[in-house]
């Protein structure tokens, strides 16, 4: 046995949290990822690095469970090569997990000298770190580092968007001639903060809705532009259907316009994105 593989041994023996951990989505080896994926990526990471692989161990069967099928469980050194997030920084070298998928002939990806972006999480050892899913290791195009950075600078600014539970009420009030009508629907955060959609419909126009991130409706506010934290937060977590519990308060028809609005903001907000599989 080689020092390399001793050392992966020791590293599965006493940090099989980084396995098991590791196990919450499929993993993907493409070179193209939606914005949603990440997001989701980040969002869950408080270590978001860029780093280039200098050694790869692949482990043997007996020493890494659970792996799924066509993928290899290899053991990695990497050599940090710039820190996104982490507020109590980074070894310059780290070592952790990973489940590679395999090529159609069945072999190792050539991962080695590869640059990725790791988001992950500190580990029990010190230079070890742990990923935050089997696909947070992705290859590091520019476009995708610069994106990360993107994401990371909305979600750490002070008034970003919270990540949205669930529905809550629904309400939707007649204008005073046909076609006329407010609908406002408020949504469950993570943070408890207020988070309410409005749409808006006036006879001879088309309907418009905007978000208030906040207890006030700006009149002026506008849809979430795709490809934004906000809407990601919408169009990745809202159901398809307004619930019943949300409109069981209102009168039947007043119900209806309120899922019809509904309808109408989803259809805006247009498909989230999102490839990885959570498992």
């Amino acid at each position: 046995m080689t020092l390399k593989t001793a050392a992966a041994a020791c590293l599965i023996l006493a940090a099989s949290p980084l396995v098991s951990a590791a196990q919450t989505s499929q993993p993907t080896e493409s070179t193209t990822i939606s914005y949603a994926d990440l997001a989701d990526l980040a969002d869950a990471a408080p270590l978001v690095a860029v780093a280039r692989i200098r050694s790869i161990i692949a482990l043997p069967e007996k020493a890494a469970q659970n792996v799924p099928t066509g993928q290899k469980r290899v053991y990695v050194e990497a050599e940090i090569q710039s820190l996104i997030r982490g507020e109590g920084g980074i070894s310059p070298r780290v070592r952790y997990l990973y489940d590679a998928t395999l090529t159609a002939r069945g072999k190792l990806p050539k991962l080695k000298k590869a640059q990725v972006i790791l988001f992950a999480r500190p580990a029990a050892r010190p230079g070890e770190i742990q990923l935050v899913a089997r696909d947070a290791q992705i290859f590091a195009t520019p476009s995708d580092i610069q994106q990360v950075k993107a994401i990371l600078s909305e979600l750490v600014a002070t008034k970003a968007p919270p990540g949205i539970l669930g529905i809550g009420d629904a309400f939707h009030v007649a204008g005073t001639v046909a076609g006329e009508g407010e609908t406002q629907i408020f949504l469950r955060t993570a943070t408890g903060d207020p988070v309410s959609l409005s749409i808006l419909r006036r006879p001879g126009q088309d309907p418009r809705w905007a978000v208030a991130l906040g207890e006030i409706v700006d009149e002026a506010a506008r849809p979430p532009a795709s490809g934004s934290l906000l809407w990601y937060r919408l169009a990745c977590s809202l159901p398809a259907t307004l619930p019943m519990s949300s409109v069981k308060a209102l009168a039947p028809i007043d119900a209806e316009q309120a899922r019809a609005d509904y309808a109408f903001v989803i259809q805006s907000l247009g498909s989230c994105g999102r490839t990885r599989t959570a498992g």
